[in-house]
């Protein structure tokens, strides 16, 4: 499953190849996608090419090759619809185009003295970064003592990048609502307003580093202005 810029990229790509019989530039991505900066576009290119829709074709510029289009859509059909979702990560911020607006998500409340209930907002990923999923799934309910003071959210695992944390595929984190976290703190954070992901959050200086807790995966480096703080984990959930 291909995330909404994903998508859209795949789709630009294949239809300049098509007209023109030559990839497009980065600099003609970004801003095709409305990105910041090219390293949005090589992270996209990366995670297309790992799930085989493109290839990389050696010893040649701009060098792309698409393997495939997404089954559920078709060129025409996407290539006629000019305002997909942009720049979506985990919230409850959606941002769309240029413009942020605010999700209220559904308060944590008391079920009996025992548990609390907390919103499932969606999936996070702890691996190659995916699009948040926006809308309040469900419930889980949580004991009081996991919860910290103000408003949690609870976003279920995806990927393996966290795994030497205890956090695995499949588990539901829960995480307190904030924008700002210390050295250390395991985050929600929004890359470049337009994917999420759940890392560890390391600063030095202007730089903010997400670090993995999985060998397989490096350690991100990002300026100040790309990454926003959507969130701190404070518990998780297993099921067995």
């Amino acid at each position: 499953m291909l995330t909404s810029k994903q998508k859209e990229l795949l789709l630009f790509i294949h239809d300049r190849m098509q007209a023109d019989g030559v990839p497009p530039s980065f600099d003609e991505m970004k801003d095709a996608l409305d990105l910041k900066s090219k390293s949005g576009i090589h992270r996209l290119i990366t995670a297309l090419v790992e799930r085989g829709f493109i290839r990389r074709l050696p010893h040649r510029a701009r060098a792309i090759e698409v393997l495939k289009l997404p089954e559920s859509s078709t060129v025409a059909a996407v290539a006629t619809t000019q305002e997909p979702q942009r720049r979506i990560g985990f919230q409850p911020s959606v941002i769309e185009g240029n413009k942020a607006r605010n999700i209220t998500a559904p308060p944590s409340h008391m079920l009996d003295s025992r548990t609390v209930s907390v919103p499932v907002m969606g999936r996070i990923a702890a691996g190659v970064p995916i699009s948040a999923i926006q809308n309040h799934s469900h419930d889980i309910a949580c004991p009081p003592d996991l919860l910290t003071n103000g408003e949690h959210f609870a976003l279920e695992v995806k990927g393996d990048s966290m795994i030497e944390a205890g956090i695995h595929d499949g588990d539901t984190v829960i995480i307190r609502r904030c924008d700002t976290a210390e050295n250390g703190d395991i985050v929600v954070a929004l890359v470049e307003q337009e994917e999420a992901t759940l890392k560890r959050l390391r600063k030095k200086g202007s730089t903010i580093a997400l670090e993995a807790a999985n060998p397989e995966f490096k350690t991100r480096i990002f300026g100040p202005d790309q990454v926003d703080i959507q969130g701190r984990l404070v518990g998780l959930i297993r099921r067995y």
